[in-house]
């Protein structure tokens, strides 16, 4: 298909930007509220390292209201910096990037990232690992969003989510690595390192195509990718990624995948099947893939049950693929 025939048929817009909560074949987008919450999810816990007692063995810094001063003008975001108390004794520490970062780090959550972290970084198998949690950007006169899925979000919020998350491009990955990490190694006292394979970005939905999308605009900066229910559809042109990744030089990047079979099913697109062709292209195209497909739906569960497994998947090699 030509670009000119793609743009008649409108392929480039977002669809709720052009036609808003518009009804098709008696079908809407607001229909994800089904697949929040499904009977598969009973499966999935939190993993072992993630409802340990005791005392944690990070500390963490809050950030909020932190503004970004050029590649998204006039918004704001909150952050958090995870630091394990094993950084004492570390050189240059391992990175990973968390989008929706609050949902990521809620301690009463699905995943608890906080407690995941200290169990790996504990062990010295994979540690240690600095995590960075950063919500989507917002004009300052947005509150922040009690929940990732609240129906009655501000619109605003949620576009510029969108814009930030679903976007094809490279802005997004230019604000980790032009502004968000530099303001973590003044933070830190000290330099991340710069190896891709030791620095990963992780995210849900449209976080975790945005995860993806970061990595494949900048191997030489990430080389881990995290992707949670990843929404390889057709929000902004995510659909395409399946032939992007068949059709293109393999990048040294490893990929861990999680979807499920209840995963959402909307007007944008089939996210189970999105997920299947995305990893299916991904082991055609040769990465080091693993994709992790269960009965969930689209939340954090099944992602929570596994976190630790997959933290020590992606970092526990210690480089990415050979290209």
């Amino acid at each position: 298909m030509d670009l000119e025939t793609y743009q008649r048929f409108g392929l480039h817009q977002n669809f709720t930007d052009v036609h808003g909560g518009a009804v098709v074949n008696g079908r809407h987008n607001d229909e994800i509220i089904k697949a929040l919450d499904t009977p598969g999810d009973t499966a999935y816990q939190p993993c072992v390292e993630a409802v340990a007692e005791g005392p944690t063995r990070s500390s963490v810094s809050y950030f909020p209201d932190w503004r970004s001063s050029a590649v998204y003008p006039n918004t704001v975001r909150d952050l958090w910096i995870v630091c394990p108390d094993e950084l004492a004794g570390a050189a240059s520490p391992a990175l990973l990037v968390f989008n929706d970062g609050n949902r990521y780090l809620d301690a009463e959550g699905p995943v608890r990232a906080q407690r995941v972290l200290d169990a790996v970084n504990a062990d010295g198998t994979v540690g240690p690992i600095v995590g960075v949690f950063v919500t989507p950007g917002r004009a300052s006169d947005v509150p922040p969003s009690t929940s990732l899925w609240e129906m009655n979000r501000d619109p605003r919020a949620l576009r510029q989510r969108s814009i930030e998350y679903d976007s094809m491009t490279d802005r997004y990955v230019s604000l980790l690595v032009d502004e968000v990490i530099p303001f973590v190694q003044d933070h830190l006292g000290r330099a991340i390192t710069v190896d891709p394979s030791r620095r990963g970005v992780a995210g849900i939905s449209s976080g975790g195509i945005c995860a993806w999308t970061a990595a494949w605009h900048r191997p030489d900066q990430f080389g881990l990718v995290l992707s949670h229910c990843g929404s390889f559809v057709n929000i902004r042109g995510g659909h395409a990624w399946p032939y992007l990744i068949r059709s293109t030089k393999r990048r040294q990047i490893r990929v861990f995948m999680q979807s499920g079979e209840n995963d959402a099913d909307i007007v944008f697109g089939s996210w189970s099947l999105a997920n299947q062709q995305v990893a299916a292209a991904l082991k055609f195209a040769g990465y080091d893939i693993r994709f992790e497909f269960g009965t969930g739906g689209h939340n954090l569960r099944h992602a929570g049950a596994a976190f630790g497994e997959s933290l020590r998947w992606l970092f526990e090699t210690g480089s990415a693929s050979a290209s």
